[in-house]
């Protein structure tokens, strides 16, 4: 098994990656896709999580982001996923609209009975792949990358045109997600 990521400096820039576990496509319903913007503005005005660039996949989000001092990154992390692992999963429980919710929910519970410390369903992959932004350059680099996922992928033609991304504040347009512009 992999050794979980740990952040040295909790205040230094990361680019982070969730991935849903199996790599299952949970974020193509619009109302999962929104609990995570809510939960991200939510971590930005009340836990002090700075973000630079994110962009949310069908079954993954990169984030380029930080936690203001006096907070710890790992902990806004934790909260994060565990916030939202709990509310899509209640959806997931509660709302037939999606066709593949009984499989979902079954790959999910199959995942977290293989775990002790999961309760009944395992949303998120363990850790976060977490990599230090040391330099402009770098940082510059990773917002590419995030940017460009979607055109890569063949969803948008111009990366500012999907709006599940940060490329759309680069652009000079308002984004979902209050970001701070490098």
């Amino acid at each position: 098994m992999n050794k979980p990521f740990k952040i040295n400096d909790q205040n230094e820039v990361q680019f982070l990656t969730f991935t849903v576990i199996d790599w299952i496509d949970v974020f193509t319903r619009k109302d999962y896709k929104i609990d995570i913007v809510d939960s991200l503005n939510f971590c930005i005005k009340n836990k002090g999580l700075e973000v630079y660039g994110w962009c949310l996949m069908s079954n993954h989000l990169h984030l380029i982001c930080r936690a203001a001092e006096p907070g710890k990154l790992s902990d806004i992390i934790r909260d994060f996923k565990r916030f939202t692992a709990r509310i899509i999963l209640k959806s997931l429980q509660d709302e037939s609209i999606e066709s593949r919710r009984k499989w979902i929910l079954n790959q999910m519970k199959f995942r977290g009975n293989i775990l002790q410390r999961v309760e009944e369903y395992k949303f998120w992959k363990d850790g976060y792949h977490g990599i230090s932004i040391t330099s402009s350059k770098f940082l510059e680099q990773k917002l590419d990358y995030i940017h460009q996922n979607p055109v890569r992928a063949l969803i948008v033609e111009e990366a500012e045109h999907y709006i599940y991304s940060s490329a759309r504040d680069y652009a000079g347009k308002k984004g979902l997600v209050d970001v701070l512009l490098y």
